[in-house]
């Protein structure tokens, strides 16, 4: 399961940081389906027709016309409403360094400049957009965190940590 973590939205000082004002649960959704978006390359496969298996699954990670992931990610940004698609690029934008958080306004007025009409084509176009967004939902103390996750890190193994008691015991 996936959540945000709470932040208060004041700065140190006492005075009012810029407002995110988006669905952190959508927000959360969209950088899932972009990091699942990323990782697809064109054709690597010419051979499509062949067996799967055999091909080592590869035709998973092509990018299609009709990819279901292309189609869930461009559907839940243009599921938000016209303001909360702009803030995505501008939160986008200030993930990737373009602006930084006390130039947060001029960056939702460059976008709705830029991109008022396909921002979920432009959005798309960017190759490291989860990563952006995730790093844009910082800069305001929010984050996306796995609920599931107890403890990082690995074990003597290699394995990932997780809770001691979903463990069976050695013999």
């Amino acid at each position: 399961m996936v959540s945000l973590t709470p932040s208060s939205g004041r700065s140190r000082k006492g005075t009012q940081e810029p407002s995110l004002n988006l669905p952190l649960d959508r927000v959360s959704f969209i950088i899932l389906k972009a990091r699942e978006y990323d990782v697809k390359e064109s054709d690597t496969d010419p051979d499509e027709g062949s067996n799967p298996i055999d091909d080592g699954q590869i035709d998973i990670l092509t990018d299609e016309a009709d990819d279901p992931v292309r189609e869930e990610l461009v559907a839940a940004i243009r599921g938000l409403n016209d303001d909360e698609r702009i803030r995505l690029v501008a939160l986008a934008w200030l993930g990737r360094g373009t602006y930084d958080l006390a130039e947060w306004h001029e960056a939702i007025a460059t976008a709705k400049l830029e991109h008022s009409r396909r921002a979920a084509e432009y959005l798309l176009s960017l190759p490291l957009l989860g990563d952006y967004l995730e790093d844009g939902l910082a800069m305001f103390d929010e984050g996306i965190v796995d609920d599931d996750d107890v403890r990082e890190g690995l074990d003597s193994e290699d394995e990932p940590l997780g809770n001691m008691q979903d463990k069976p015991a050695r013999q």
